[in-house]
């Protein structure tokens, strides 16, 4: 089974809880918070929050008030930028990224399947957005509390 870290799991749920706060320009978020809301180790975070940080994703907001917000609208941040940040390459085999990992690829039959199926899978995180997940969470939580 192929199965994504928890490091890209956890950086999509912090990345969702600084989304829920976008529009407030006042707060950033303070990473002890979602650590409490989402349980999740605040030494775990503060480490996923560096390569968000990185790829200028994420800002940290300094003093009184301070705590991280995203660098853009959650509308402009592709999945697949969260997870390429945390993750690296969205393929499923590294010979489909790496064309000189493996000598049979020019006569490999498997090769064409996960070539394929990591191109779906690409093109579907480059086409969701934080935004998107924004939606998804409210809509379920709204299901929740009926």
């Amino acid at each position: 089974m192929i199965k994504m870290s928890t490091k890209g799991r956890y950086g999509t749920r912090l990345m969702l809880q600084l989304a829920h706060h976008y529009d407030d320009k006042e707060a950033a978020v303070i990473l002890r918070r979602v650590a409490e809301d989402e349980d999740i180790s605040i030494r775990y975070l503060e480490q996923i929050i560096i390569p968000l940080k990185v790829s200028k994703l994420v800002k940290s907001i300094r003093g009184a008030g301070g705590g991280y917000t995203l660098a853009r609208p959650p509308a402009e941040i592709k999945v697949s930028e969260i997870l390429h940040a945390l993750e690296g390459s969205c393929c499923l085999v590294e010979c489909v990224e790496d064309g000189d990992f493996c000598s049979r690829m020019p006569y490999c039959a498997t090769f064409e399947i996960w070539n394929k199926a990591s191109q779906i899978l690409k093109s579907y995180f480059d086409n969701l957005t934080l935004e998107d997940i924004v939606e998804i969470d409210r809509k379920k939580r709204k299901a929740r509390s009926k």
